[in-house]
């Protein structure tokens, strides 16, 4: 029944490593698109031609900063920042419907279900509120990959104290294990 991407990250990582944006909910939105910062449109749009050039030592942009396609004002990055009234979020709200209309076909299929959370912890509880969500409605199970903040307080779940590399490098070397000793090589 395939997988999503349910992430707070806003670097659009997923996509480089190339799962399709139908797959991925950006919860906080993406750092590659721009709106306008008074919101004179509903628009958000490509940050592509928008290349930052900053002076690190002072923490400055340097090049002229984004404006907005409409009314030539400050554009804004699309993600969403703390106590922020002026988030569109229209492209998030798309992939949420996705997501929604995915996680029913697979409920009602009664498909066997893993939620795997990676590096989530409890300081901005999004992935971690959604992992718990689908866990709730379903008979989910969770694996909860974390260095500090792994613990975990189901039976259905699994907490593993580790970096994700290490983690995954791990898992992915027992599944191969296992499964040669399955088929007896």
């Amino acid at each position: 029944m395939g997988a999503r991407i349910f992430t707070s990250n806003v670097d659009g990582q997923f996509q480089k490593a190339g799962w399709n944006d139908a797959q991925i909910r950006e919860c906080h939105g993406s750092i590659h698109l721009l709106q306008c910062l008074n919101t004179c449109t509903e628009e958000e749009w490509e940050a592509d031609g928008f290349n930052p050039v900053v002076d690190h030592a002072h923490c400055r942009l340097i090049n002229e900063i984004p404006r907005c396609r409409n009314c030539g004002g400050v554009a804004r990055p699309g993600i969403l920042m703390f106590n922020d009234y002026g988030w569109l979020g229209n492209r998030m709200a798309l992939q949420r419907t996705l997501e929604e209309m995915w996680l029913a076909k697979i409920f009602r299929a009664g498909a066997k279900v893993v939620v795997v959370e990676i590096g989530a912890g409890t300081a901005i509880p999004s992935v971690r509120n959604f992992g718990a969500r689908i866990v709730e409605q379903s008979s989910a199970r969770l694996i909860r990959i974390n260095a500090r903040e792994y613990v975990v307080h189901k039976e259905s779940a699994i907490g593993i104290g580790l970096g994700a590399l290490d983690a995954l490098s791990r898992i992915e070397a027992a599944r191969e294990a296992t499964q040669d000793s399955s088929t007896g090589a």
